[in-house]
């Protein structure tokens, strides 16, 4: 009887093992508010986090799951047939449940699972950082405590939950007590100050800035629990710590947009349940046997006996050796190994040395290059210059003769002003004021002859632009060329033009060249070609009664004067009238123009000097450039080397860029000159032929408030600063901001200037960019920026 009595005990207890309600942990999922569908486990609090699962961790949950089942089906205990031990046992406990209070106890027991069902509850937390005033969300359960939501904060703040002090409404709230206690609902908010006692030591920063995430830290999910019941769950969003892998992906040949492959953070759907135990200790098991085996192949020895008779003429002595411990075995084969690494390392090494050896050769080799270009472009540069004073020949060339005369002049007139007085200084002004007066004579003779030479250069490349056919890039590159009967008749005319220039002692070739001439201009009556008709019949009078062809000079210069001003009237030669700088339209002659103090004459403004800084400056070019001979004598030309530098740089940067395209060289002068007093802002170098102008901060446009003016040789390691507020200086960096402030104040006008011809650009037909950007200095596409200047 006892031993029946102990097992009906043990099954009894057994049952009510397996069907005790479990009380829910902190973490664990409760009845009420069952976990998503994609089966994700919750954390501390109740809150549901978006991270993987592991095998324990899930068969953790699957128990918990069951346990929550059964305690369900335990509301409404039946009784089981076919176990008569067991319903015994149940019988013995309603019989002990009739005896007692039944309503009173049933009514504590339902008072007491509504309890932990609302201590089960989530509420929103809002938790404020003391004194960074960050805000951060969770939900947690409010039957825990204050204690298990500062370890929670800690874990997620990465600080000791020791420092950690929670208030509510300013008064400091107890550990032991729960957010129940402190008057939260179920489902609903509330908000709490945190702070740091050791805010040096531990500072409360969170994980991630708020701006990098517009998703919310808290959404509420409606799930369905069963057929028509739905209930909502609060689950709070937890952030990557880190970016997701890449898993492959392919991209459009055309448009060259990326396409990856998207990744996922769920686990997949678990098998159902076999009922077969897979994780057994058997089956990882392994056993040892030991076995004896017999050789396979049968050996015998023979010796000398009685009637056999064995020589022993080949018979050897076998000393036995030392004996190999095992000890000494593994010492040899590691001192083995440890040589052959040796030769490895040594091998290695010496590759790495050989390896290091010629990227100094090369980095050498470069540095050399670099700097031989750099000394091959500066004594292009000086002679360039030299040449241009042996031979000049454009404007520019004249105002380097002249800077360098004013550069003599100062110098010999501060010598004889530092050893010379009274008389005797007098005197020496005197001589250097002729010495002067004569260098400009011989000047002006050479800029003369430059002139002529250039008018000719200047009318040939007008006729050969006339004559030239059409062209445009076709779509796949080639370059198409159209004939028309206007390019004809200029070409006609070219070739007639040049015919009637050319010296020949032929009497007859002249006479041919006249006549077709006369015909030519016969074509049209006015004025004009009866004029060239008259000089060609005097000219053909005059030679058939045998005058010398040096006395015809002068009449041959007035027939080729007036068949050039014939061949540039636009009734006579169509094609020329787009070459044309004064427009055949007077109605056109009133947009552009622009009046002149110097001069007194309404020029067009491809007449004038723009500058970048503001309007235009009054004068004409002629008049700007005779007050330079005058009086100031300035040479542009090494900075019109640096713009022109500073343009190929930063057009192969940027392919739209207009500011260095808007830059002239007289604001490239000022940019030097005033703004960084023609030095460098490094290494303060004043060699003008060494100095350009690069990006301050590369990842923007250039402007004259984002750029620097440095020496070539530091320009390749500027370039390479990511951030300049972490390279250079506090001081140096004040100070260049400061002169970026002196060049924004001067060159205000860019702004507008930008802004026209972004407007330009973008009502342009088609809507098409011009591959090659307006320019400022002259042609048809100086008055493109007029309004943006009178603006």
């Amino acid at each position: 009887m006892s031993e029946r009595r102990e097992t009906e005990e043990q099954e009894v207890k057994e049952g009510e093992g397996q069907n005790t309600e479990t009380t829910p942990q902190p973490g664990e999922s409760t009845a009420e508010q069952p976990p998503e569908d994609d089966g994700e486990p919750r954390s501390d609090g109740g809150q549901v986090k978006l991270e993987s699962w592991t095998a324990g961790e899930f068969k953790e949950a699957e128990t918990q799951a069951d346990v929550n089942d059964d305690t369900e089906q335990l509301e409404e205990p039946q009784k089981t047939p076919g176990d008569g031990k067991c319903t015994d046992a149940v019988e013995t406990v309603e019989e002990a449940e009739t005896q007692t209070d039944l309503p009173d106890d049933a009514e504590r027991l339902r008072e007491h699972q509504r309890k932990d069902n609302v201590g089960n509850s989530t509420a929103t937390v809002k938790v404020l950082l003391v004194p960074e005033g960050h805000v951060m969300t969770v939900a947690f359960a409010i039957g825990l405590s204050i204690e298990e939501l500062k370890r929670h904060l800690a874990s997620e703040l990465r600080v000791p939950a020791e420092v950690l002090q929670l208030s509510l409404d300013g008064r400091a709230v107890e550990e032991e007590r729960s957010l129940m206690e402190l008057g939260v609902r179920p489902h609903g908010s509330t908000r709490m100050e945190m702070s740091s006692t050791d805010p040096t030591v531990h500072p409360l920063r969170p994980l991630r800035p708020p701006e990098q995430d517009n998703m919310p830290d808290v959404i509420t999910v409606r799930v369905q629990t069963d057929e028509g019941v739905f209930q909502e769950v609060v689950v709070e969003i937890e952030r990557p710590r880190q970016q997701k892998a890449f898993l492959g992906g392919y991209r459009h040949r055309l448009t060259g947009t990326e396409y990856r492959n998207a990744a996922v953070q769920t686990l997949p759907k678990r098998r159902p349940d076999g009922g077969v135990v897979v994780f057994s200790r058997d089956t990882q098991t392994a056993e040892l046997t030991r076995q004896a085996q017999q050789c396979p192949v049968n050996a015998s020895t023979q010796t000398t006996r009685g009637g056999c008779y064995v020589s022993h003429l080949k018979d050897k002595l076998v000393v036995p050796g030392n004996y190999i411990t095992a000890d000494e075995h593994h010492a040899r084969r590691l001192r083995a190994v440890i040589r052959l690494q040796s030769f490895v390392r040594r091998w290695l090494a010496r590759r790495q040395v050989e390896a290091l050896r010629r990227d100094r050769d090369r980095r050498l080799a470069w540095l050399e290059m670099q700097e031989r270009r750099r000394t091959e472009e500066k004594e292009e540069q000086l002679r360039d210059r030299r040449q241009r004073w042996r031979n000049p020949q454009r404007r520019e060339d004249f105002n380097l003769l002249y800077h360098a005369l004013e550069k003599w002049r100062l110098e010999a007139e501060q010598r004889i002003n530092s050893s010379l007085r009274g008389a005797e200084r007098k005197a020496a002004l005197c001589s250097l004021l002729e010495r002067e007066t004569q260098l400009i004579a011989t000047i002006g003779r050479h800029r003369i002859a430059a002139q002529e030479s250039n008018y000719d250069q200047a009318v040939r490349r007008l006729l050969d632009k006339s004559a030239a056919p059409h062209q445009w890039a076709a779509a796949d590159g080639r370059l198409i060329q159209m004939e028309t009967q206007h390019t004809l008749r200029a070409r006609q005319l070219r070739d007639l033009y040049n015919n009637q220039n050319q010296t020949t002692t032929d009497q007859d070739q002249r006479l041919q060249v006249l006549m077709t001439l006369k015909h030519t201009v016969k074509e049209h009556t006015c004025q004009l070609t009866r004029d060239i008709v008259d000089l060609i019949d005097r000219e053909v009078d005059l030679m058939t009664r045998g005058v010398k062809a040096a006395n015809l000079a002068g009449l041959r210069e007035r027939i080729s004067t007036l068949f050039l001003q014939y061949i540039k009237t636009p009734a006579f030669n169509p094609e020329v009238a787009r070459l044309l700088k004064v427009p055949q339209n007077p109605s056109q002659l009133k947009d552009g123009m622009f009046f002149c103090r110097g001069c007194h004459r309404y020029l067009q403004f491809a007449d004038f000097s723009p500058s970048a800084s503001a309007r235009l400056s009054g004068r004409c070019r002629d008049c700007a450039g005779l007050d330079n001979i005058a009086r100031s004598r300035h040479d542009v030309s090494c900075y019109r080397n640096i713009l022109r530098r500073l343009r190929d740089d930063e057009l192969r940067l940027n392919r739209d860029a207009k500011i260095p395209v808007l830059l002239q060289a007289e604001d490239v002068r000022y940019l030097v000159e005033v703004v960084w007093a023609s030095r460098s802002a490094l290494n303060g170098s004043r060699d003008l032929y060494s100095l350009v102008f690069v990006r301050w901060d590369r990842r923007r446009d250039f402007s004259p408030w984002n750029c620097i003016l440095l020496s070539k040789e530091e320009t390749s390691a500027h370039m390479e600063v990511e951030d300049v507020h972490k390279v250079y200086e506090a001081t140096f960096i004040r100070g260049i901001e400061h002169k970026h402030t002196l060049a924004r104040r001067h060159f205000s006008q860019f702004s507008v200037m930008d802004e026209y011809l972004d407007s330009k650009l973008a009502t342009a037909p088609g809507n098409q960019r011009v591959s090659k950007p307006v320019t400022m200095a002259t042609g048809e596409h100086a008055t493109d920026i007029t309004p943006a200047l009178a603006h």
